[in-house]
């Protein structure tokens, strides 16, 4: 595990570069929240728990899905978007309307899968973690990038143009590629110019 920023209440940490790309937030309110699954080993969970004790799984889509039954038993709840399909054993359903804390809720970015969904640590100076909405680009910083089996470009376009204004520094995604990608401070302010030269 690679610490890759730490703040006064939580601590955020590269546990895999993926793909998908595996974070874990040690967060003083909410303990230890998993961004993706990685195979479940006992050596991973003991280092987790010595940053923070594990309560959570987030799947920002089903592509982060692995061990979920074993990341179960060692008690952690499965979160998932209300809307995501192929994850059919997920603990909790979450939308804009649920927060893990005062500070964390989640952000539905649906059109790469179609329950895509990111979750947000609102409080300054501001991070996201997007899953598969954007991804590496050549300029190191997370892009919209279009697949060919995205269920919605259009979709997910317009919720990437709607966090314009959500006040955030860090930006995260299923891409990560030690020395190469750009994950901020500055977050915002690039992909706002990335967002520019798209609707040019």
């Amino acid at each position: 595990m690679d610490r890759l920023l730490e703040w006064r209440e939580r601590v955020i940490w590269l546990v895999e570069a993926g793909p998908p790309a595996v974070y874990y937030v040690a967060d003083r309110d909410a303990g230890g929240v998993l961004i993706n699954a990685p195979a479940f080993a006992p050596s991973l969970y003991e280092d987790l728990s010595r940053a923070a004790p594990l309560r959570y799984v987030f799947l920002p889509s089903r592509f982060g899905a692995r061990d979920l039954d074993a990341w179960r038993a060692a008690g952690a709840c499965v979160l998932v978007s209300a809307q995501e399909e192929g994850v059919a054993d997920a603990d909790l359903r979450v939308g804009p309307q649920h927060k893990l804390t005062r500070t964390i809720d989640f952000i539905p970015i649906p059109g790469r899968t179609r329950g895509t969904c990111g979750l947000r640590l609102k409080n300054k100076p501001g991070a996201l973690f997007l899953g598969p909405a954007l991804t590496l680009a050549e300029s190191g910083w997370p892009e919209l990038v279009a697949f060919s089996d995205d269920d919605s470009y259009e979709n997910r376009l317009m919720g990437v143009i709607g966090l314009a204004g959500q006040g955030f520094e860090y930006l995260f995604t299923d891409s990560f590629v030690p020395g190469r990608t750009r994950f901020g401070p500055g977050a915002d302010a690039a992909l706002q110019g990335h967002i520019d030269r798209l609707l040019a």
